[in-house]
């Protein structure tokens, strides 16, 4: 779709796509003491844009996505791979040395904002509101759970929290975003998303596990 689009096209267009999860239904399965200690929610995302340069441009694009946000010393930019911040527009994720990535929140036209900063000889601008998902997993026993699918480190001096990490697990990609001791966000490819959320609950069952899904 254009960038010449309208916001409100682009909106209803973006409603069109079906949920990864959309086979998936919410549920709870405790443990034989009645335990749920796992708890995932499942959604889509309102808007997910990709903000990437080429190798000597890096500076550039800085400079550009900080006026775009209104960076300032209480708000810097995520300086290293990584790195995360939270901004007006949503949550800026450095997700490599020349690229970062803007999960908006939906409320403000992220990618127009961006657009009107991050020009073509600076850096690009991609739209990637329909290729990527969440899943939020949290309780007692979330870091076990993902430790039986991801080889990471999740001790806090190795993985702290705000930190993002680049991982996958059965070779598919999955990034986390640790949000607390036993509490994360993961943004998946739409794609694998569906399977991606099977084999969590499947990780998490022997300690009882919920699921709410937002189909919207």
């Amino acid at each position: 779709m254009s960038d010449s689009t309208p916001s409100h096209a682009k909106l209803a267009a973006a409603a069109s796509f079906s949920s990864p999860f959309a086979a998936h239904t919410a549920h709870e399965h405790p443990t034989r003491d009645g335990l749920v200690q796992v708890r995932l929610h499942a959604e889509r995302l309102a808007s997910v844009t990709l903000i990437s340069t080429w190798m000597g441009g890096t500076q550039a694009l800085c400079a550009a996505l900080g006026q775009a946000l209104a960076a300032t010393d209480l708000f810097p930019l995520p300086a290293a791979t990584g790195q995360t911040a939270q901004c007006p527009l949503g949550l800026l994720l450095r997700t490599g040395p020349h690229e970062f990535m803007l999960i908006g929140s939906g409320t403000a036209d992220a990618l127009g904002a961006l657009q009107a900063h991050i020009t073509s000889d600076i850096g690009a601008l991609l739209d990637l509101s329909h290729a990527r998902c969440r899943v939020h997993i949290e309780g007692p026993h979330a870091v076990t759970t993902l430790g039986k699918l991801f080889a990471l480190d999740f001790r806090e001096a190795a993985f702290a929290v705000g930190q993002l990490q680049l991982s996958g697990h059965h070779h598919v990609p999955c990034s986390l975003h640790r949000l607390g001791a036993e509490s994360f966000d993961l943004y998946l490819l739409s794609t694998y998303a569906h399977g991606q959320l099977e084999s969590l609950q499947d990780a998490a069952l022997e300690y009882g596990v919920a699921l709410t899904i937002a189909h919207a």
